[in-house]
Formats: C-alpha cells, sequence, structure tokens
C-alpha cells in the first residue's frame, strides 16, 4: 500500500511539472509574441514616416543636394593637394631611380677592383719580383700598390654614402606614398557622402506619388530649356545684351559660362557638356586664358579681394562659411553658376544664397 501512495505522488508530481511548462511554454510563447509585435509596430512606426507634401519634399530634396555640393567641394578641395603629392611620389621615384644607377655603377667598380686585388693577392711581393719575366716592370707596378689600395676605400666610401641617400630617398617616398593613401582615403569617405546625401533625397522623392514625381521631372526639364533660351547665340546677334565689357579675358569668361546655360550638375566636371560649380568656373576662365583650381575654396584665393559693392562682370562670387559654392557675376545683381545636383547651369540673383566673398581672377 506505501508503495501504491508513492506512485500516486510520483504521477501527481509528473503531472503537475508537465502542467506548470505547458503553461510555461504558453507563457514564453505569448511574452515573445507581444515583443515581436511591439518591434514590428516600433518599426513600422519609424519606416512609415508622414508623406511630405510636394513643397516640403521639395525643400527636403534642395537640402540634401546641397549637402552633397557641400561634400563634393570639399572633395575637390583635395585635388591640389593629392595632385601636388601625387608630383612629389613621382619626383622621388625618378631620383631614386637614378641614385640606384650610381649604387649599381660603384659597385661594379668594388667588383672590378676586387678581382684584379685577388688575382695578385695569392703571393708576396718578392715572389711576384722573383717570378716577373720584367721585374723593373713589376717595380713600377708596385709602386702604386698603395694607390690601388687607396682607390678601393674610396669606392667603398663612395658607395656607402650613394647607398646612405638611396635609402633616405627611398624613405621619403614611403612617407609621401602614406601621406598620399591618407588623403585619398579622405577624399573617398566624401565621394561616399555624395552619394549617400543623393540617395536620401532620391528616397524622399520616392514618397511622393507618380504624379507628383512627374511634376518634378517637369518642372526640372522645363527650367534647363530656360536656361538654354538665355545662351547667347552662337552668331553673337545676343552678345550685346550681355552685361560684359567688350573686351577681356572677363568677357570671355562670362560668355563662356553664358554658353553653358541648362547644362546638367555633374559632381567633379568641368565640361564641356556638364560642370559642378568650381568646375564651370575652372572651364569659362580657361578660355580666358586663366588657370583656376578645381575647388570654390582654392579659388577663393586665386584673384584680387573686390567688395560686394565693387563687382564687375567675370569676378567669381563665393558662398556659404566654410566656403563651398561659387558663381560668377555677370552684371545687374545676378551670377551664373552650376547649381546643385539635379538642376542646370543657370542665372541666379546675388542674393540666393549666403554671401562670402568675392575675387577677381587675372
Amino acid at each position: 500500500m506505501g508503495t501504491a501512495r508513492a506512485e500516486e505522488g510520483t504521477d501527481r508530481a509528473v503531472s503537475t511539472g508537465r502542467i506548470n511548462r505547458t503553461r510555461g511554454i504558453a507563457l514564453a510563447a505569448i511574452t515573445s509574441t507581444a515583443v515581436v509585435a511591439g518591434v514590428i509596430f516600433i518599426q513600422g512606426a519609424a519606416d512609415a514616416d508622414p508623406k511630405p507634401d510636394l513643397d516640403t519634399a521639395k525643400k527636403q530634396v534642395a537640402a540634401l543636394q546641397h549637402k552633397a555640393e557641400e561634400a563634393g567641394e570639399s572633395a575637390n578641395d583635395l585635388r591640389g593637394q593629392i595632385s601636388a603629392s601625387g608630383a612629389r611620389v613621382k619626383a622621388l621615384q625618378a631620383a631614386i631611380a637614378k641614385q640606384q644607377g650610381q649604387v649599381d655603377g660603384v659597385k661594379r667598380q668594388i667588383g672590378s677592383l676586387a678581382v684584379a686585388g685577388y688575382q695578385t693577392s695569392g703571393m708576396t711581393t718578392t715572389a711576384q719580383l722573383l717570378l716577373s719575366t720584367n721585374p723593373d716592370q713589376f717595380l713600377s707596378q708596385a709602386s702604386t700598390a698603395q694607390a690601388f689600395a687607396g682607390q678601393q676605400n674610396s669606392a667603398l666610401r663612395r658607395y656607402q654614402q650613394a647607398q646612405g641617400k638611396l635609402g633616405d630617398l627611398k624613405a621619403s617616398e614611403q612617407t609621401e606614398l602614406a601621406a598620399l593613401q591618407a588623403v585619398q582615403a579622405q577624399q573617398d569617405a566624401l565621394k561616399k557622402q555624395i552619394q549617400t546625401n543623393l540617395d536620401a533625397a532620391e528616397k524622399v522623392l520616392d514618397k511622393l506619388s507618380d504624379e507628383e514625381r512627374a511634376r518634378i521631372q517637369a518642372e526640372n526639364e522645363k527650367e534647363a530649356e530656360e536656361a538654354k533660351d538665355e545662351r547667347p547665340s552662337r552668331d553673337g546677334d545676343r552678345m550685346d545684351d550681355l552685361p560684359v565689357p567688350a573686351n577681356g579675358r572677363a568677357g570671355i569668361a562670362v560668355q563662356t559660362a553664358m554658353a553653358q546655360l541648362g547644362d546638367p550638375y555633374v559632381w567633379g566636371a568641368e565640361g564641356p557638356n556638364s560642370f559642378d560649380c568650381s568646375g564651370l568656373m575652372l572651364y569659362a576662365w580657361g578660355k580666358a586664358g586663366v588657370s583656376l583650381s578645381h575647388s570654390s575654396k582654392a579659388q577663393a584665393s586665386e584673384g584680387r579681394r573686390v567688395s560686394k559693392s565693387q563687382l564687375m562682370p567675370g569676378d567669381l562670387v563665393f558662398y556659404y562659411s566654410p566656403i563651398s559654392h561659387v558663381g560668377m557675376y555677370i552684371g545687374n545683381g545676378r551670377i551664373v553658376h552650376a547649381s546643385r545636383p539635379g538642376k542646370p547651369v543657370k542665372t541666379d540673383p546675388i542674393d540666393l544664397m549666403p554671401y562670402s566673398t568675392a575675387v577677381r581672377p587675372g
């Protein structure tokens, strides 16, 4: 009987354990489901940003495109450093090749001296004299033995000096290469920023309806066509309408920039069919025989500083702080510029953006 009671108690314990485990599993499942549902709800709330109205979307896109331009001009500003560093690397590599030739030449000379010395090193001077068929000639040669040894020492010193200089040049090359790679990595990071902001702008547009996106596209195309309509005609009929000097490099620069109206903005482009802001200035003034850097920040120091009240057509006008945009003054309070990604080369009021400074190239 005691055994039966013990077995009954065991069955109850097992049954109770099974019930508790079942309840625990059910509770865990409910809790897990609630957590997952909560995560899905939060994620859905994060992803389901309210659809912006058309005007708000345009402002958001413009802001993101401007951020892309800022990163682009910062990347452009590194072009000069990369170019200069690359030139120094090439110069060092040329110097290393030349110095290696000198080291190899001295090594060959040392080798020749060593062979000559080895050929007579096995006999004493007395033995060489006794065996010589021309003792007088041998004595004459023997008198130059010290000079021969001096040549060996001199060659060794030259080799050490040449090898030391070669080592210094190679060390300088490695230092310069490391600096070049660091600047290139910095530029690559800025290029990624450009694309990140442009992608974000596209995501804003993706939230709009097909009709709204088509409307924006139509507006952009109309803006480009209207800009092209402002271009000076090729036969020069409209050149007199431009507020530019009749002669001079500034006139050529303005006419060249105006001839690009309607061309698309492309980061890093400097013509002839697409431009970024500093690329347009480089291209236009280049046609006038004046060399500029491909960077708005650099261009701000490549000319004579002029005040806003003294602006003349052809002057470069810079915007934002730090400088990240440049346009060309064309007179009557207007500039021509490659405005920003998604927009064409066009003319705008000079005060459209926060004014920084101006310079007169040439």
